[in-house]
């Protein structure tokens, strides 16, 4: 139940936010503020959605690098979650609004500048997201059969420039470094059987790929311990339930976890108890698959000339008093691990794709005051974040970013004092450049002809992983 100081807060915020809605209505005369969002997954529909509730008369341009919309939802979310793509109903419903434009195949930077935009538009906002994986940076990283989770999940999720990455599943043992949830995701897919993704959205060319697989044991490696593991339970739950595999934990990993669990917050307590139930229960059988959460490990290099051999890891010691700000140190104890697939699973970052933009390259982030980069532009999602949290993370994010993008419009009359041309003159110089842009009502059509190539295959959709493919579909 909500506590009395909640609803308080709630009602205060709900009472300011219709104070400076009716301000703002009174505040423009004739002028539409016109908005761009550069980004059309998450962050930028729910940063749309918001500002289409609050200030209803205005005018917003999504621009998309790919022909179609929704991001990280698209290819980002595992193919077996698609209770999880249920929100692009939400986000069609803003693609479909009067004042909304979709301009897909506008890639910012190379099209389009962001000084360009803001000639254009009253307001930007940034929200292309992290499209760039983080690396290991340790020798061998470069070997056959090395490759990023982000590769692994575009792969297998339609990613155009993903979809022919040189995976080879012929060999027994992969090796996945990381332990969020997207590591678990390509963990799971990796030992699922096929048959509980045919009916899927996965791509076809990953299914097949994933139907001849001799892959039958995934390590899932992490550098700090259990305690530190990033994964949610149900997550954790998902890979523990899988048919046919057995989950082999080492059981000295877990020193001292069970006589602190009950000190943890609610989350953590749950996650550990769920991992200490797994360990205490013997299978009853042995199963052709095996998943291997192993601990306090750092790879240090991968071996093998042209085809990956295995990998040589560190034994890791934990320093510091409080499990939230140990540190991994390494020790001087080495093995080494024999594997056939080795992915990369570490994170995500940022690239900055206009060098008028301010960026944090350490980071992977553009650098902002809570979103706000200066005056009428500014950034959200894991763009102005880091790659960090869930869906709803991202949601909450661009609804704080979008309540502040409405106070700036209130307090400060120059935001939009005179008119902008908007699209007109993004249309201008989008035609010089003789970019094909992708409307609304042409991704229909590509969505239309994914869903009837599904059909095809019992599947929910087979996604077009062709850029020219979609824009020849658009375009008829």
């Amino acid at each position: 139940m909500l506590g009395v100081h909640t609803l308080s807060k709630y009602f205060k915020m709900k009472k300011c936010l219709h104070f400076i809605g009716r301000t703002l209505s009174s505040q423009f005369n004739n002028i539409v503020p016109k908005i761009s969002v550069v980004g059309s997954g998450p962050a930028g529909f729910y940063a749309a959605q918001y500002l289409l509730k609050k200030l209803q008369y205005c005018e917003i341009d999504i621009f998309e690098q790919l022909p179609v919309p929704f991001g990280l939802v698209r290819f980002g979310v595992a193919p077996d979650h698609p209770e999880v793509k249920n929100v692009e109903n939400s986000f069609s419903k803003v693609g479909e609004h009067p004042n909304v434009r979709f301009l897909g195949n506008v890639n910012l930077g190379n099209d389009i500048t962001v000084e360009e935009l803001r000639k254009a538009y009253h307001i930007v906002i940034l929200a292309y997201g992290s499209g760039k994986h983080r690396c290991l940076n340790i020798q061998g990283e470069n070997i056959k059969n090395v490759i990023s989770a982000q590769k692994i999940v575009g792969w297998y999720n339609g990613v155009p420039w993903d979809s022919n990455i040189p995976i080879d599943l012929s060999g027994e043992v992969g090796v996945i470094f990381g332990q969020g949830n997207v590591a678990l995701d390509v963990a799971r897919i990796l030992l699922k059987p096929v048959d509980e993704l045919k009916k899927t959205d996965i791509t076809q060319h990953a299914l097949e790929a994933l139907s001849n697989s001799n892959i039958k044991t995934v390590y899932l490696i992490g550098r700090r311990g259990p305690l530190q593991a990033a994964f949610t339970i149900k997550e954790l739950r998902e890979m523990l339930n899988l048919k046919n595999c057995q989950t082999e934990w080492i059981s000295e990993d877990f020193e001292g976890v069970a006589d602190l669990v009950t000190t943890f917050p609610r989350p953590k307590k749950r996650i550990c108890e769920l991992m200490l139930k797994s360990i205490s229960e013997k299978e009853e059988m042995l199963k052709e698959r095996k998943f291997k959460p192993l601990f306090f490990r750092t790879p240090l290099k991968f071996i093998g000339d042209n085809s990956l051999k295995g990998v040589e890891l560190g034994v890791n010691e934990m320093q510091g008093e409080h499990y939230e700000n140990q540190k991994a140190v390494l020790s001087d104890l080495r093995e080494k691990l024999d594997c056939d697939l080795a992915v990369v699973s570490i994170g995500y970052k940022s690239t900055p794709v206009d060098p008028c933009l301010d960026f944090d390259a350490k980071a992977g982030i553009i650098k902002s005051d809570c979103g706000k980069l200066s005056k009428g532009l500014y950034a959200t999602g894991w763009l102005a974040t880091g790659a960090t949290g869930v869906i709803l993370t991202t949601m909450n994010n661009s609804f704080r970013l979008a309540d502040s993008i409405l106070k700036d419009i209130a307090q400060d009359s120059t935001l939009v004092q005179e008119n902008r041309p908007g699209y007109d003159y993004v249309k201008t110089i989008l035609d010089k450049k003789n970019i094909q842009i992708v409307t609304w009502t042409d991704w229909l059509k590509i969505n239309d002809f994914e869903i009837q190539q599904g059909l095809k295959f019992g599947k929910s959709r087979e996604k077009i992983v062709n850029i020219q493919d979609m824009l020849k579909i658009a375009s008829s």
